[in-house]
């Protein structure tokens, strides 16, 4: 799902207005008082769920491209019971037909109806999507709070050209997509207890665009004291590419540039592609442009500016350095990651010379070191043998330097997720037809909106699993629980369980370092 790639001040005189967030008294547990109002949700099951509760007040007209504001307070009782807007993006599976609604920064929050015996624990989920797609409503969470006796807390923020848009004298250049997150992250502050969630115990989670999110807040000094634990799936702060690892072409590089950069990048776009020349006038002429002519340009923007109050450095950069909260990391990968992205190459059509060249690209002179740790014949195809070499160089060995140096400071578990037949394959062909590909792992999780996954029976004990130990490390920092293997932290070596159903075998402990040749791709940096 991935492509290219402040602190947010929360008025006192807000809270004192409208009161503290809580539950609303009397019979009817569907009606919350928020911090900004009261919220009617929905009950199913042993669930309740409160849908398009607004965090931040529209970023429309002139506060498009800037931090986040306070929602305005409401009278009577807002309806929760169905997804706001997902934020402005192209047609996608996350969001049919696309968007190009500003008026889009929501939370959607799943409770157990249950009287909690103590606070509970809350997940803050982050959707992937590169930067460029996503939507939190997509992620159900009935499971996690049912099973894991939590709260979850799914939200929505500026993509694209809206989230990541710089320009010379533009505050925030960069991170207008961060700050959303931060901003998410001090309403859950303000309103946790109203759901029956413990404001101190937040983890903050993500897959994909939404794991480097997670690690841009671990490293960010504004995200400071707002969560308390943090998960990172297949996205990491030593994520990068080389040239020609995801997509014919591509640079080597980052999701994480200088913000300068960024903004010379905006002053070009503005003045020949969006007719808003530089000057004292160009920025209002920028905020002038309906969202459906910015979106000619959307993807233009889908990195983090780093120098920036928000990251005043590159994640990789401060997480080397000691620079980042101190906080427990759960930390993992799919094994198949890079398969993903085969069709981007003739459509995966791979031949034994396509290999070589595909290499020679990625790899320059050390091209013969990469064919002799990955000999055709060793695997099944060409593409299978590329397969393996972009999930090493770009997912698994990069997760694995960021955990090796998580675990040096705070509690770091690694894992790998295995399991090739995951419905959610089916969704993505290609032309290796299974694979613990990107983003499967998903269905395991969460129910995916919209989609008719069908686990089978092992699959779905897998899913308990995972469940119970994503939630157990939310409650107190450790996944380890009663009917699942143990799964211990990150050593000297980088281990953890594979995941996969009993059918496969079940999970079982791997030397993840070893697995993906991680000492090999240490050697060629």
């Amino acid at each position: 799902m991935l492509r290219k790639v402040l602190v947010l001040g929360v008025a006192g005189a807000l809270l004192a207005a409208v009161g503290t967030a809580s539950a609303v008294d009397g019979p009817d547990r569907t009606v919350v008082r928020t911090d900004a109002g009261q919220v009617r949700g929905k009950t199913a099951g042993e669930v309740r769920t409160f849908e398009g509760v607004p965090y931040a007040a529209p970023p429309t007209g002139e506060l498009r491209w800037r931090s986040p504001h306070p929602v305005r307070p409401w009278t009577g009782v807002r309806d929760a019971t169905a997804p706001a807007s997902a934020c402005p993006q192209q047609d996608n599976p996350e969001a049919p037909g696309g968007s190009t609604n500003e008026d889009c920064l929501y939370v959607n929050v799943t409770t157990p109806v249950k009287d909690p015996a103590r606070p509970r624990p809350v997940v803050v989920w982050v959707p992937g999507g590169g930067f460029f797609m996503g939507a939190g409503h997509n992620y159900l969470a009935r499971r996690m709070a049912e099973q894991g006796d939590a709260v979850v807390v799914t939200i929505n923020y500026r993509l694209g050209i809206f989230g990541f848009f710089g320009h010379h004298g533009l505050p925030g250049s960069g991170t207008f997509g961060l700050q959303d997150q931060q901003a998410a992250l001090r309403w859950v502050q303000r309103n946790a207890a109203a759901f029956g969630g413990d404001a101190g115990n937040v983890t903050l989670a993500g897959e994909s665009a939404g794991g480097m999110s997670t690690c841009a807040q671990l490293t960010s000094p504004g995200s400071a004291g707002l969560f308390h634990r943090a998960i990172m799936q297949s996205g990491s702060c030593d994520f990068d590419w080389p040239k020609g690892g995801q997509y014919p072409g591509q640079q080597a590089g980052s999701f994480w540039v200088p913000q300068q950069a960024i903004r010379q990048q905006g002053d070009e776009i503005a003045a020949k592609e969006l007719g808003c020349p530089g000057g004292a006038g160009a920025l209002a002429c920028l905020r002038g442009r309906p969202p459906a002519e910015l979106m000619k340009q959307f993807l233009a923007f889908t990195s983090s500016g780093t120098g920036s109050a928000v990251l005043p450095e590159s994640p990789a950069t401060a997480l080397a350095n000691g620079r980042f909260h101190r906080v427990p990391v759960l930390s993992g990968n799919n094994r198949d990651e890079g398969r993903s992205w085969l069709t981007a190459f003739d459509n995966g059509k791979i031949d034994a010379a396509k290999y070589h060249q595909l290499v020679a690209t990625m790899a320059g002179g050390a091209a013969p070191k990469v064919e002799a740790e990955y000999p055709l014949p060793a695997y099944e195809s060409p593409a299978h043998a590329w397969g393996a070499v972009t999930t090493d160089r770009i997912w698994s060995c990069n997760q694995v330097r960021s955990d090796r140096t998580l675990s040096s400071k705070v509690p770091t578990y690694a894992y790998e997720f295995s399991d090739p037949h995951s419905p959610l394959v089916k969704a993505f062909p290609g032309p290796i037809k299974e694979g613990a590909i990107h983003g499967v792992e998903l269905p395991y999780l969460f129910d995916v909106r919209g989609a008719n996954l069908k686990l089978a029976p092992d699959q779905q004990v897998l899913a308990d699993q995972m469940v119970g130990y994503w939630t157990a490390f939310a409650r107190t920092g450790d996944p380890n629980g009663p009917g699942r293997p143990h799964w211990a932290p990150v050593s000297r070596d980088v281990s953890g369980p594979s995941l996969k159903p009993t059918g496969q075998g079940g999970i079982a402990t791997v030397d993840l370092a070893a697995e993906h040749h991680c000492g090999f791709w240490a050697g060629l940096r």
